[in-house]
């Protein structure tokens, strides 16, 4: 629902739920079996971009907000991270993986305590400086911004995997 005169926040929030729709569409009907298939061999595959948008919200939304604290462990294991953080390779063997039904928990699970955590945030805090910036933000505001375009990047690949998988396209 859209707000007359929403905060900055309120809109980073927007777009990151409008994002997140998004993805969830290009999801929709993807065979699991179709979740590790690379259209050309060194590439990338659904599960990839899918367990990498769960990593990037975890690290942009929480960890960059508030540090990491003891029950983030049970949002996503180190094993998780090790697979889909920054710079990771897709690897196309389901059995090296986390099952496509766990990926999927970990990207709803992060994504809930995403929006849970920052709808109780402080408008105040929006424009410290993180203590760990990165050259796409230096500021809370920023990086929750940027959450949304990370994401609507990765759902571009996704919607391109789909089609070369033999999906129609999104109407």
């Amino acid at each position: 629902m859209l707000m007359s005169n929403p905060t900055r926040l309120q809109l980073a929030i927007q777009n990151i739920e409008k994002a997140r729709a998004y993805t969830r569409q290009l999801l929709e009907g993807l065979d699991d079996a179709d979740w590790f298939r690379q259209p050309t061999e060194g590439v990338t595959h659904v599960a990839w971009q899918v367990g990498h948008l769960a990593m990037a919200q975890y690290a942009l939304c929480l960890a960059r907000r508030r540090g990491s604290e003891p029950g983030d462990r049970d949002l996503m294991s180190r094993e998780f991270r090790r697979h889909f953080g920054k710079g990771s390779i897709p690897d196309p063997d389901p059995a090296n993986n986390p099952s496509p039904e766990e990926i999927r928990q970990v990207f709803d699970a992060v994504h809930r305590q995403s929006l849970a955590e920052l709808a109780a945030e402080d408008d105040a805090r929006l424009a410290e400086p993180l203590a760990a910036p990165h050259e796409m933000f230096n500021t809370l505001i920023e990086a929750l911004e940027f959450c949304a375009l990370h994401e609507m990047l990765h759902a571009g690949q996704i919607g391109l995997l789909r089609r070369l998988l033999g999906s129609e396209p999104l109407r």
